[in-house]
C-alpha cells in the first residue's frame, strides 16, 4: 500500500482475492501468494514470489519506477 501510493504516478498496485476469484488465479497460474506480477500493456513482465521487505520490493521494481 505504501510503494502503491508512493509511486501511484507511475505503478498502479491492485489486490487480488484467490479465494474469490479462483478463475483469475487460475488463468495466471497462481500457486503461491504472496505473489506480484508486474503487468506492461496487459502482458506479464515479472513475478515476484513471497514477502519482502519493503526495500527488497522497491528494488525488484525499480526497472518500473
Amino acid at each position: 500500500e505504501e510503494i502503491s501510493r508512493d509511486h501511484s504516478s507511475k505503478l498502479k498496485i491492485v489486490k487480488l482475492n484467490t479465494d474469490e476469484e479462483t478463475e483469475l488465479a487460475l488463468r495466471y497460474g497462481v500457486t503461491s501468494i504472496p505473489r506480484l506480477d508486474v503487468f506492461v500493456n496487459g502482458v506479464v513482465v515479472k513475478t515476484i514470489i513471497g514477502a519482502k521487505p519493503k526495500p527488497a520490493l522497491l528494488k525488484d521494481l525499480s526497472d518500473f519506477l
